[in-house]
């Protein structure tokens, strides 16, 4: 809605508020999203002529955009992880300036519920195209854009509606659904295992206070040698990890050291995230029943495939954790973690940094072979950039990538990706370098020079 329209609905629903009787006895028990609607409006952009709309719809906030000068496209943004706290909240798309500039609007929900919920961000971004065509007008060519969680309400999005988009772009996405979860359960009990020799899960309350600085200690090649210095064990989980990550990969050893060094995850030390990821029940959201799973994987330390008395004995002895059936084979929206098939009829471009080990690469390969498997491989292009970050993206990637998107809707023109499911093509020394940017100052900090 534009700046007028909001200001006399807000005085409206003021006088209808003291005229119609609550309802909180019938109201359902659940946490108690809110949306701050005072936040909503927003400015344009200088120099930039455009119209701004903002409101609320079944729970959940937006905005949109429309320039002047209109090229009849709409484009998308679906939000990533919000954590739980009871507020919701609207992003405006990165590529903001760049959409309108180029004639493109733009539509962002809050979604009506936080914590991973990619089932909600699905049904509030489609119910979103509604509102637009309600207000502003039925979009010639739609767009699905999103980060990270988004990127998972992108590819599910594709399959749950495939009459209501034209083309998607998820980005650094959880294109694998569970098996992300899989890989957080992967790197704690490898880690427990290969220090310990025993592994549980889940963890105990005094797990990074207690256990992991153990883990540590008994990985690294001396004291304080934590994870630049490893001993034979902290090398062979270093391994382990490159390879349930994605596999052997140029970046990786700088997106080792800066995971393991730097970030911090729910109250973890500094250089915890990953262990920081292993201390919940094994649930997703609001969903009863553990999600990760180990069952059936045949854990390597080297690059040699043979399975070495080192390996067998590694994988005879490490935790194996089942996930609830139901979660993971239902094809049902109702899960925080819908089920992703590769079941596409429309392109999509995806972009990831080889170094993301928050969400990492193996993402990517789990949703190459899904469409491959689908035949569908020919709607899909997928590149791999050179950065350790999650989501860290410079502009002129992001900006190339939804150009030549909307090139190849627009005009058939397919653009060019990067091998994903060759070992081979991934593991070799100038692989990620044909898109990632190098020239933008900081773009890519510790990303491996290209040769």
């Amino acid at each position: 809605m534009s700046r007028s329209t909001f200001r006399l609905l807000v005085a409206v629903g003021a006088v209808l508020a003291m005229l119609v009787p609550t309802l909180a006895s019938a109201a359902p028990k659940g946490p108690a999203w809110f949306v701050d609607e005072s936040a909503l409006p927003f400015d344009g952009l200088p120099g930039v002529d455009a119209e701004q709309y903002w409101g609320v719809e079944r729970g959940a906030g937006y905005r949109m955009e429309v320039p002047d000068d209109w090229n009849g496209s709409l484009v998308m943004w679906a939000h990533g992880f919000r954590g739980e706290g009871l507020e919701l909240t609207v992003d405006n798309h990165p590529l903001r300036s760049y959409l309108l500039a180029n004639g493109y609007a733009w539509a962002a929900s809050s979604y009506s519920e936080n914590d991973y919920a990619v089932d909600v961000g699905v049904r509030d971004t489609e119910r979103l195209t509604r509102v637009f065509r309600r207000q502003v007008g039925r979009p010639d060519i739609t767009y699905v854009t999103g980060a990270s969680m988004g990127g998972h309400v992108v590819a599910r999005s594709i399959e749950q509606y495939p009459s209501r988009y034209d083309a998607a772009m998820p980005i650094c996405g959880v294109l694998g659904d569970y098996e992300l979860f899989d890989y957080f359960l992967d790197y704690n009990v490898a880690a427990q295992q290969l220090a310990l020799g025993t592994s549980t899960y889940p963890v105990g309350a005094n797990y990074l206070t207690d256990t992991v600085p153990t883990i540590k200690a008994n990985l690294e090649a001396v004291p304080g040698g934590w994870p630049s210095v490893l001993n034979a064990d902290g090398q062979a989980f270093k391994q382990l990890v490159e390879l349930r990550s994605g596999g052997d990969r140029p970046n990786f050893d700088e997106a080792w050291y800066f995971w393991n060094t730097f970030p911090s995850f729910g109250g973890s030390a500094p250089g915890d995230f990953t262990f920081g990821l292993g201390t919940g029940d094994g649930t997703v959201g609001n969903e009863r029943g553990i999600a990760a799973e180990n069952i059936g994987i045949d854990y390597q330390l080297d690059l040699d495939p043979a399975t070495s008395p080192a390996e067998a004995a590694f994988n005879d002895g490490i935790v194996r954790v089942e996930a609830a059936n139901r979660l993971r084979n239902s094809m049902s929206l109702n899960r925080p973690s819908p089920i992703v098939t590769g079941d596409i009829d429309v392109p999509v471009l995806t972009l990831h940094n080889l170094g993301d080990l928050f969400v990492p690469f193996h993402n990517e390969v789990v949703y190459a072979q899904e469409v491959a498997d689908a035949g569908n491989s020919d709607l899909l292009v997928q590149r791999a950039i050179r950065g350790v970050n999650h989501c860290g993206f410079t502009g002129t990637e992001l900006a190339t990538a939804f150009a030549d998107l909307a090139t190849w809707v627009e005009d058939g023109q397919r653009p060019a990706g990067d091998v994903v499911l060759d070992p081979a093509v991934v593991s070799a020394p100038d692989y990620g370098c044909r898109f990632t940017d190098s020239a933008t100052p900081g773009g890519h900090v510790l990303a491996t020079p290209c040769p």
